[in-house]
């Protein structure tokens, strides 16, 4: 008997997984959701990968395959066939490592019933040493305003009405947020929210550094911040004794994060010390990423993608006069087994 009634919402996970896999804690978390609320996963995996996956999830969940259209943002297109799918209004999208709690998944349910798209704060549930590390990113963007979790709760009809999203912009959570809010739609920063996640491996966590950066070709104020780190840091570097205050300004605006609404109940203490890490990472992976636009765009799934997200008044502009805005900014740059 459960001893929880199941929420009238739907949740949509997107995945794409690769040969090798082994989703066996994903599995269990599927099997405790889908007591709770509709579960749909989107599942764009090779077809081997697809079919053992159907065999494991079929009897759980609903499995599908992502409708096909344009775009490079596989989760995005995920995402868009879940909400078609969704027998709810309120629609929680997620990604393969959100892991949320009972609690969790009611209170963002429930902040829908005032807003049109809900924005919790993931934290890890792990802490590696690039757990750590990226917690200070988190820490840092919660001192400025507001994290950028890896699930959004929101109102299926807002999103259908908007025509849906843009499947060729990368930082796909922003974009999101900004169709929303270009349609008229209120967001709720539930940032006392606090949803779980899995940290990644390692490897892939290297792997993402150039590409997180990249993501602030949407926010240009921010960019042009952090392309001023690196002069700051070589300049600091020159008399050594510069560094303690920029160390200290570093560690202290993480503390911020990490105390504001109630942030402390996740991040332990020692998180606002890996600031200066994470500061000097972004420092030099930012001027990364200007070469990489420079060059056509970031790498993603074999292919380069210009767009990190459209602008929201480009959004707002585009409905009013009726016109989709896909600014599809796409070059491919090889293909074959493994590609797109």
């Amino acid at each position: 008997m459960h001893d929880t009634p199941r929420l009238a919402a739907a949740y949509v996970l997107p995945i794409r997984c690769e040969r090798g896999d082994e989703p066996g804690a994903l599995t269990e978390y599927l099997s405790r959701l889908a007591e709770w609320v509709d579960v749909t996963v989107v599942d764009g995996s090779d077809e081997e990968v697809f079919g053992r996956n159907a065999a494991r999830w079929q009897r759980l969940v609903r499995h599908v395959a992502p409708e096909p259209g344009p775009g490079v943002n596989g989760k995005v297109l995920g995402a868009m066939t879940g909400l078609r799918l969704a027998r709810h209004e309120a629609v929680v999208i997620g990604d393969d490592d959100v892991r949320y709690t009972y609690s969790e998944l009611t209170r963002v349910v429930e902040a829908l019933g005032r807003a049109d798209i809900v924005r919790p704060q993931n934290y890890f549930l792990e802490r590696s040493w690039h757990a750590r590390w990226d917690t200070a990113r988190s820490l840092v963007n919660r001192a400025f305003g507001s994290d950028y979790p890896g699930t959004l709760a929101v109102r299926r009809s807002v999103v259908l009405a908007a025509g849906g999203y843009c499947a060729d912009a990368l930082f796909e959570n922003l974009e999101l947020l900004r169709t929303v809010r270009a349609a008229g739609g209120r967001e709720y920063r539930a940032d006392d929210v606090f949803v779980g996640r899995v940290p990644p491996s390692s490897e892939r966590f290297l792997a993402q550094r150039v590409r997180q950066a990249y993501d602030d070709f949407a926010q240009p104020v921010r960019l042009a911040a952090e392309l001023s780190l690196l002069p700051a840091l070589v300049w600091a570097v020159a008399r050594p004794t510069r560094l303690i205050p920029m160390v200290a300004a570093a560690v202290g605006v993480a503390e911020i994060g990490r105390r504001r609404a109630n942030g402390a109940t996740v991040f332990p203490a020692t998180s606002s010390l890996w600031a200066p890490v994470w500061m000097t990472e972004r420092a030099i992976c930012v001027w990364l990423a200007v070469g990489a636009r420079l060059s056509g765009g970031v790498v993603y799934r074999g292919r380069r993608v210009k767009l990190a997200a459209t602008p929201e008044r480009t959004l707002r502009r585009g409905r009013l006069g009726s016109q989709t805005v896909p600014d599809t900014c796409v070059v491919k740059v090889r293909s074959g087994p493994g590609a797109g």
